[in-house]
């Protein structure tokens, strides 16, 4: 079973080794600047690396954001950071020193709002305040989805420190997923007699399996499968099973887990996109007229008060639906409603070019 994210793009991943010689260029280049690093909290690695170019170049190390110092104290409980003890700095001794003798590890390279990157390029971190001498490297790629927020946080820092650097610049990251030179080598190694590919969309997992026969694997020992497939082993054979677990989305919402269908939810998403328009009919029993007033009540459609026009337009078109609607016997309210949702939406769809979500509310009096 194997990573297939990054399986369609070619050659291999930076090495490790190479972003550590890349980062130590960057520390000897601008020495006499602060240098702040957002990275990935959960990357020990390039924690670990950060920490010793630091130490190596005489720097002082504050680290933002409580994932990323929670981690620095296990990791170093635990053995694995070994660092001396005078370098781990608070961000208020840090605001005190010259920017060549700190360097600053924060979490935010992803643009999260309220991460320590993104407090210090809004100026509401409580110590830390950007200068032109400041560098900042996004020591991290970009997570599909979050370009907009990074762009945001890369911006803002941009107006305020001396230089902004990320990985596409320079090599200061790399990629936690293997690439397809990186899959056809461990699969040389390993010779593996079944492959399934794993972590991807299912396009990425395909790729995969076509690298594994490309090597020489049978392609039915290559499996792409989809979420809630299961995948059975045995000691003479393998398959997948007919049957697939449930892996739809599960909605919370308020104290109900699961009871928001798709029903509800497009409603919202209608109401969220183009607004409702409920209105209020009493019909009288007797007539099978309209009895006045009609009551129309708009919420993210129109502001009423200053389209009193439209409106009363509508309140006209209402009652011609209710006319020839209503007067049939016997008298049916769902078929009142149904024929106001479908004829007033048109109405005012072709004034507004807008639908918004319709709401009748019909009583016989």
């Amino acid at each position: 079973m194997s990573d297939s994210t990054s399986v369609n793009e070619k050659g291999q991943a930076i090495p490790e080794e190479s972003v550590k010689q890349e980062l130590e260029k960057i520390f000897d280049q601008y020495r006499d600047y602060r240098i702040i690093i957002g990275t990935i909290s959960s990357n020990i690695g390039r924690i670990a690396q950060i920490l010793e170019i630091s130490e190596k170049m005489g720097r002082f190390v504050a680290v933002e954001g409580y994932s990323m110092k929670s981690n620095v104290l296990i990791t170093k409980e635990l053995g694995y950071l070994k660092l001396d003890a005078k370098t781990l700095i608070s961000s208020k001794k840090a605001a005190t020193l010259s920017p060549s003798k700190v360097t600053i590890m924060c979490t935010g390279a992803q643009g999260e709002d309220r991460a320590a990157l993104m407090r210090i390029a809004q100026k509401e971190h409580k110590f830390l305040e950007l200068t032109n001498k400041d560098v900042v490297l996004f020591s991290s790629s970009v997570i599909p989805g979050n370009e907009r927020t990074v762009q945001t946080v890369h911006d803002l820092l941009a107006r305020q420190a001396g230089k902004v650097i990320n990985y596409r610049m320079m090599g200061i990251h790399s990629g936690g997923h293997a690439r397809a030179e990186d899959a056809k080598m461990l699969i040389s190694l390993v010779k593996p007699k079944y492959l399934i590919p794993i972590h991807g969309n299912y396009f990425m997992l395909k790729a995969h399996t076509e690298i594994g026969q490309e090597l020489g694997m049978k392609p039915e020992h290559t499996f792409a499968l989809d979420n809630g497939n299961i995948f059975n082993l045995s000691k003479k054979d393998v398959w997948i099973s007919k049957k697939k677990v449930p892996t739809n989305y599960i909605m919370v919402d308020g104290l109900g887990v699961g009871d928001v269908g798709e029903i509800v939810l497009r409603d919202r998403q209608k109401m969220a996109e183009e607004g409702m328009f409920t209105i209020i009919i009493l019909i009288d029993s007797q007539t099978g007229k309209v009895k006045e007033p009609i009551d129309i009540i708009s919420r993210g459609f129109i502001y009423m008060n200053d389209r009193r026009d439209l409106v009363n337009e509508a309140r006209d078109k209402i009652k011609e639906i209710v006319m020839h609607t209503a007067s049939q016997e016997p008298f049916n309210a769902s078929y009142v409603r149904d024929e106001l949702r479908e004829e007033l939406g048109e109405f005012l769809y072709k004034k507004t070019h807008r639908r918004p979500l319709i709401l009748p509310v019909v009583m016989k009096i």
